[in-house]
């Protein structure tokens, strides 16, 4: 049997993600509703930002707490830097 993988910082990220649901559900109302297309493509664009910016905090938040003990510092510094590309 696997274990529940969670974290401290679990919670904050469905929050997150619960306002991004909310906010994509809108933007599926605002199409069917025939609202502007520059309204709709900016509201996709805070969608599309909410959900980068919590899969990046998942990320940061893994290598923090579930990596090796054998990696330095600079090691996990570097691996949080570039997992900010992804």
């Amino acid at each position: 049997m696997t274990h529940p993988h969670v974290h401290a910082s679990h919670p904050a990220l469905v929050t997150r993600l619960k306002r991004a649901d909310g906010h994509l559900r809108a933007v599926i109302e605002m199409i069917e509703a025939g609202k502007p297309c520059l309204d709709i493509a900016h509201q996709l664009q805070a969608v599309e930002k909410a959900v980068i910016n919590a899969k990046r905090a998942l990320i940061h938040d893994h290598i923090d707490h579930c990596l090796d003990a054998e990696h330095s510092a600079d090691d996990r510094a570097e691996m949080k830097a570039i997992s900010r590309y992804l």
